[in-house]
């Protein structure tokens, strides 16, 4: 198991019944993003692969 999946699993354990906005999860990856500025780009990364999860072009 790698580090990222223990934390993927964490999220699931702790927060898998919540139902969230896409908003509010924009609003989470900026503030993540602000405070750990090293972190841009592998999030901009996983914000435009959400973003383009269903365009056929991709």
């Amino acid at each position: 198991m790698y580090f990222t999946d223990r934390g993927i699993e964490e999220l699931e354990r702790r927060r898998g019944d919540e139902e969230v906005t896409l908003a509010w999860l924009a609003e989470q990856l900026q503030a993540f993003v602000d405070a750990h500025p090293d972190f841009e780009v592998p999030v901009e990364r996983l914000a435009t692969w959400l973003a383009r999860l269903d365009d056929p072009d991709d």
